[in-house]
């Protein structure tokens, strides 16, 4: 059976199936589809055989978000933070509260689709060893997102910074973002995308919550590294689908952003591969950046508004950069 939109929750006396912990910041619109698309899963015509629950964390929105997610969907568990305190933080907190003998992490830009959440929980149902899945997620225009890929090795990061992995031939340079699969078959992976992440309560128990030290981007890579090297199996699995909005925002210049990201991969290197890893990570991305900049730089002599604002980015990425390490960001 499903929870009734006007219902409080899940009763006392057993668990839900599944916990869906979804964060919000100041994306009121996408956030209120997203939660639509969760209650037509679980109480429409497609619906599985399940009970769910929805909580939200709200990362002190400031476009009205947690008041529409209070008045539109009374029966999603609203957490109200009064600061952002990021992405680990806040589902960290929406763990604490969970119940669900599964739990999914869904980015708030995303829909689901068809009975993908009860095809999901059944999955993981009938594979015991299977710690965690990813299901197939398509980017707006029905194009396929390259979730679910290889652990950012020193070579996967070079072959990425460098440019390599567009290459069609070897086909070896698409190893980490594993390109040459069209995510239409079953597979093991190493790292499961964080916008739709379902793993078994007993996996969250043994290998801990989130690292918050990773305020935003690196988290679940992090935490599917911990899941593997406790002995658990990360599978991708296309028993349904999703749509994901992220990778139009992700493709915007955004200097915090790259250099937030540039930082989680370096504190990444650093925790599991020590300091000559993060140092290596480091001198990549300088090496990557700095290259744009130059080249950005020259673009720019002959004019255009364009070149310039891709300079300038690189330059300030370039300059952060710079001071990252010495600023003992890596311990």
């Amino acid at each position: 059976m499903q929870t009734p939109p006007d219902a409080s929750g899940p009763s006392a006396e057993a668990p839900p199936d599944l916990s869906i912990i979804i964060v919000n910041w100041n994306t009121l619109q996408m956030t209120r589809e997203c939660l639509e698309s969760v209650r037509a899963a679980l109480i429409g015509p497609d619906a599985g055989r399940i009970v769910a629950e929805t909580i939200l964390i709200d990362n002190a929105s400031e476009d009205g978000s947690a008041d529409m997610v209070a008045a539109e969907f009374p029966e999603v568990r609203l957490i109200r933070n009064v600061e952002n305190r990021g992405f680990a933080v806040a589902n960290n907190q929406g763990f604490a509260v969970a119940r669900g003998r599964q739990i999914l992490l869904l980015n708030s830009d995303t829909l689901v689709h068809g009975d993908v959440l009860s095809a999901s929980v059944a999955y993981l149902d009938a594979n015991p060893e299977v710690g965690a899945m990813g299901c197939r997620v398509l980017n707006s225009d029905g194009s396929v997102q390259l979730t679910c890929h290889q652990y950012p090795w020193l070579v996967n990061e070079f072959l990425m910074t460098s440019g390599l992995w567009k290459l069609k031939r070897p086909r070896w340079f698409g190893r980490y973002l594993m390109t040459d699969w069209a995510r239409d078959t079953e597979r093991e992976v190493q790292v499961i995308s964080g916008c739709y992440l379902l793993l078994r309560r007993e996996v969250l128990d043994e290998v801990g919550p989130l690292d918050e030290a990773f305020f935003f981007f690196g988290e679940e890579t992090d935490w599917c590294r911990r899941m593997t090297d406790s002995g658990w199996r990360l599978m991708f699995a296309p028993v349904g689908v999703i749509t994901h909005y992220g990778s139009a925002s992700a493709r915007k210049l955004n200097h915090r952003r790259d250099v937030l990201l540039t930082g989680a991969k370096i504190r990444l290197h650093r925790k599991h591969g020590g300091r000559l890893a993060a140092a290596a990570a480091w001198a990549m991305a300088l090496a990557f950046n700095g290259g744009r900049a130059i080249y950005w730089s020259l673009r720019a002599l002959g004019g255009g508004g364009a070149a310039r604002e891709r300079a300038t980015h690189f330059r300030r990425v370039v300059g952060d950069l710079s001071q990252w390490w010495q600023g003992g960001e890596t311990t």
